[in-house]
């Protein structure tokens, strides 16, 4: 078959007039690298064991897993669809529709359970968004049977609405994680996914763009978007690390916590092990480091935090500006040259921009306004 056939029965969604034949096999140039780069970040995350991207970071196993897998069944939609179209191409098939249907089944599967392994929080597990998509099989089966019913408008209808609940539902547990970072962790860099689960969340828009999409340009700047995704949720896999926290047995935890905790008790402890001995500039201090080093148990820790209406990570950042603020004075004292990423770097904070936040956040202006005010 010539290549000019080959690319009118692939894109028979297109307007094939007043478009020439080299656009078009750019354009399945592009649908085959939007193929085989998933492909490749696929195999690396299954197939790799040490971290390219973060050397020093050890990611989670089931978002790698997760990921690969929406990968894979990413390339998998372009091979049957290329092959599809070459071979048919006809819309008003059924295979046409059971493609559609695979399509739409595997890849919000893949995706959900992706986006819940960001989550480390709590284990969520994904079987809820295969039970979702029962009815949408259903729908798509009746409709293959009795064509021309309206069963297709319903199907579509229920997607829809399964993707804008799936979106509610992730909207209301990211939630949940931030929190759960803020009350056991210091340092949140790179352990936040708003941003990663907002661009994952527009794939979804992608698929939508893809179904409607008329023009050669749209499909072009979906195709191009897919491709940043791509390499967005790789670094995403690989940068985000292993949070779980050790779960004590219940019998170790008190059942009167909430009444009984000694308050007077465990700021005596923060000020010896931890003000005391400077234990808030370790990198990476958790909860439970802080727990154990207290000799107390992470329960009573957190519900004392709470009940000074404060968090864990809002504890520890006060601590470590605090020990900024004494360093500098003690700098210009002393007439020494310094930095603020220097002075952040010897107050605890891994990252600079980390410390530029969390310091404009208790202080209610930048580092380098304050400094500048302090000198003056």
């Amino acid at each position: 078959m010539a290549v000019w056939e080959i690319v009118r029965n692939f894109v028979p969604k297109m307007e094939i007039l007043g478009h020439t034949s080299t656009q078009l096999v750019l354009f399945l140039v592009l649908f085959g690298v939007t193929g085989v780069v998933p492909l490749i970040a696929a195999l690396y995350l299954l197939l790799r064991r040490a971290n390219a991207i973060a050397p020093g970071v050890t990611s989670p196993v089931r978002l790698r897993r997760w990921t690969a897998a929406f990968f894979g069944v990413s390339t998998l939609a372009h091979a049957w669809w290329l092959l599809f179209f070459i071979l048919s191409g006809g819309q008003n098939s059924l295979g046409y529709l059971a493609l559609a249907m695979l399509d739409c089944v595997l890849l919000f599967t893949t995706f959900a359970g992706m986006l819940l392994s960001m989550l480390q929080d709590r284990r969520r597990p994904v079987w809820p968004a295969v039970a979702a998509m029962t009815p949408f099989v259903l729908l798509m089966g009746a409709y293959m049977v009795f064509p021309g019913s309206q069963l297709i408008m319903f199907a579509v209808a229920y997607l829809v609405l399964v993707c804008v609940a799936f979106t509610g539902y992730m909207v209301f547990a990211i939630r949940q994680y931030e929190r759960w970072l803020n009350d056991n962790y210091a340092d949140l860099e790179n352990k936040k996914v708003w941003l990663s689960q907002m661009l994952a969340l527009s794939c979804m828009l992608l698929f939508v763009l893809y179904l409607f999409a008329t023009e050669i340009v749209t499909l072009w700047l979906v195709h191009v978007i897919e491709l940043v995704l791509t390499v967005l949720l790789l670094w995403r896999a690989e940068t985000l690390p292993t949070l779980e926290l050790p779960v004590q047995p219940q019998a170790q935890q008190p059942k009167a916590a909430p009444f009984t905790i000694d308050i007077n008790q465990i700021e005596q402890e923060l000020k010896e092990n931890c003000v005391a001995t400077q234990l808030y500039l370790q990198h990476d201090l958790t909860l439970s480091m802080l727990a154990q080093a207290l000799g107390t148990n992470r329960t009573y820790l957190s519900l004392y935090f709470s009940r000074q209406n404060t968090t864990y990570n809002a504890y520890i950042n006060m601590l470590r500006i605090q020990h900024f603020e004494r360093l500098y004075r003690e700098a210009v004292v002393a007439g020494r040259i310094f930095t603020a990423q220097q002075l952040a770097q010897e107050s605890g904070y891994r990252s600079y921009s980390t410390f530029s936040l969390a310091f404009k956040q208790r202080m209610g202006q930048s580092a380098k306004d304050w400094m500048n005010a302090e000198g003056a």
